[in-house]
């Protein structure tokens, strides 16, 4: 297995709340570990919650037991822990009230199974001879798109595209979307955050994957400059993985 992972702060932010974490090898009773988290909130909460999250996420993991049965419940369990340290620091600290984060959380099995988990608009991606969003975005527009008020298409555009619906947050323990997918041979997985997918459409991500299969830091690297060269109006994150020939 393979990985590559990159964030930037993009052009027009003076702060980067984006945190990636990624981890090729046995990660407590996970085989591996890949993270993003895009953080929200005023002053540097935002910056604090990624980061947080990732951390406090990756220290409990590295603590589990051997009586995990299950991976996903397991991952499920981790999330809502971590939710709960973050409302704490959140009362602890004014300054941090109303903060939270997006994240994505991937693990992938010796027999080619892959576990996600997500909560708001970081994305994760299966790319093999096309490119298929497996997770769901958690936001206002994707709501609206499944009302039929706006098209798939639109959304990337729509000025309220930065709504997110849900979130690791300081207000309220929420409940992730949880997938297991099989993955194979050659495949790549990528790991985002929306400082990408609002700035670089999903043909123009697979072209860019599949042209640099073979450098996988390459690809993230021109990734990034491609969503600051259509404006980087985000923070932008890029987590690859490729399942090995």
């Amino acid at each position: 297995m393979q990985a590559a992972a990159k964030t930037d702060v993009g052009v027009m932010r003076q702060m980067n709340q984006d945190f990636c974490y990624a981890n090729t090898k046995s990660e407590g009773l996970l085989p591996n570990l890949f993270i993003v988290a895009d953080g929200m909130g005023g002053h540097n909460a935002g910056d604090f919650a990624s980061r947080f999250c990732v951390e406090k996420f990756v220290e409990l993991v590295t603590k589990a037991g051997p009586d995990v049965v299950s991976k996903l419940s397991f991952l499920e369990h981790a999330i809502k822990e971590t939710n709960e340290q973050l409302i704490i620091k959140a009362t602890e600290n004014p300054e941090l009230e109303g903060m939270g984060t997006t994240f994505v959380v991937a693990t992938i099995s010796p027999d080619n199974e892959m576990d996600v988990l997500n909560i708001g608009d970081s994305r994760l991606y299966l790319i093999d001879t096309d490119i298929r969003q497996i997770t769901e975005d958690h936001s206002l527009v994707m709501e609206m798109v499944k009302n039929g008020e706006i098209k798939k298409e639109e959304a990337r555009f729509h000025p309220k595209k930065n709504v997110v619906t849900r979130a690791i947050s300081a207000i309220g323990v929420v409940i992730p979307d949880m997938f297991r997918v099989p993955v194979k041979k050659g495949d790549i997985i990528l790991m985002c955050s929306d400082g990408l997918s609002n700035m670089v459409a999903d043909n123009e991500i697979y072209a860019i994957i599949n042209e640099n299969r073979d450098d996988l830091n390459m690809a993230a690297d021109i990734l990034i400059e491609r969503a600051n060269r259509n404006g980087g109006r985000d923070n932008i994150t890029v987590v690859l993985i490729k399942i090995d020939d």
